[in-house]
């Protein structure tokens, strides 16, 4: 029998970047690799290998009459982080291809950030180093004006997926209640975690600090819009940490130029931020240049979780630890590609 062929074709990532020395070893065991990660794996090399491929780690063009011609393909592992336009998914599952996101390695890190953020923005942290290299800090209680305490202060949580629930756990030695809004998921799901389900307008009003986690589908387009972030109380803390287009931006800096609101904004609508945008120049706007899940932990997780979920699956077992394309979602939650030049 042929040793099993493996397509590998990550950019953004390299093999290098995703995979360190373990985890390539154990890929390498899995078959023969080949392998393009200095340029898209050109067309040509794409075709002639279909045919033998048990699968492709990579995003890679696999339209249905491509997908036709993989007779042997098992698994399609995407290693950018969202589900994209590239994949016939339905062709996929009428073939039987598993097709696999490894997005749930970034939920530990970016959970870690948003949770040093919301305290920075509850106590003031930044703000006070801010004034005091300008030479015109308060000092003391006076310096405190505004803050609060994170510890004890009720959390909404907005998308409960792997980021949310990453940050569920690290938020469990602070003490503060969580409430979660997340309309996908049963009652139960949430409960097991250890939050309270809520809806959206009761979880707004309830909290002190939101995290939006929400992923952006086809249907939920700025739907925190100005009327919802006015019903955060005054001094509320708010975490944009997923997708820029689940708020209305626009709305959300005139919110906080008010001083109603603080927040912290790791997505934009349009990246890079435009140099002369008034949210860089905005009091009470904690400002990441999308770079809270972009840690080298994150990529290297990237690999162990594709190899891990690649070796189940040609064992014949289903995968379980990406996370997998399913029929009723995956259409709605497709990300913008990444530009392959």
């Amino acid at each position: 029998m042929p040793e099993p062929l493996i397509l590998v074709d990550p950019l953004p990532r390299t093999l290098d970047m995703i995979c360190d020395p373990p985890t390539r070893a154990r890929l390498e065991g899995l078959g023969r690799l080949v392998v393009s990660d200095a340029e898209p794996m050109a067309a040509e090399q794409v075709e002639a290998h279909l045919p033998e491929a048990v699968a492709i780690v990579g995003q890679t063009d696999l339209p249905a009459e491509r997908l036709a011609r993989a007779p042997r393909l098992r698994a399609v592992i995407n290693v950018e982080g969202n589900f994209l336009p590239n994949v016939d998914y339905a062709a996929a599952r009428s073939r039987g291809v598993h097709v696999l996101c490894a997005g749930p390695a970034f939920a530990v890190p970016v959970a870690e950030a948003a949770l040093g953020m919301a305290i920075d923005l509850a106590r003031g942290i930044g703000a006070a180093d801010r004034a005091m290299r300008a030479g015109r800090e308060a000092w003391g209680l006076e310096s405190n004006a505004g803050a609060f305490l994170f510890a004890g202060s009720p959390v909404g949580i907005v998308g409960f997926g792997d980021l949310g629930r990453a940050l569920r756990r690290l938020l469990a030695p602070f003490g503060c209640p969580v409430r979660v809004y997340d309309p996908w998921l049963p009652e139960a799901a949430i409960v097991r975690e250890g939050a309270a389900p809520a809806g959206l307008d009761e979880l707004l009003a309830a909290s002190r600090v939101v995290f939006v986690f929400a992923a952006a589908t086809s249907d939920n387009a700025h739907f925190l819009g100005e009327p919802e972030l006015r019903r955060l109380p005054d001094g509320a803390v708010l975490l944009l940490m997923s997708r820029a287009g689940v708020v209305d931006f626009d709305a959300l800096v005139r919110v906080v130029g008010e001083g109603r609101l603080r927040a912290a904004v790791d997505v934009f609508p349009a990246e890079p931020l435009a140099a002369d945008h008034p949210a860089r120049r905005l009091e009470g706007l904690l400002l990441s240049p999308h770079r809270t899940g972009g840690m080298p932990e994150a990529f290297l997780e990237i690999g162990r979780l594709a190899v891990a979920d690649l070796e189940l699956v040609l064992r014949g077992l289903p995968p379980v630890l990406c996370r997998r394309a399913e029929a009723e979602t995956v259409d709605r939650m497709r990300s913008r590609p990444v530009a392959r030049s």
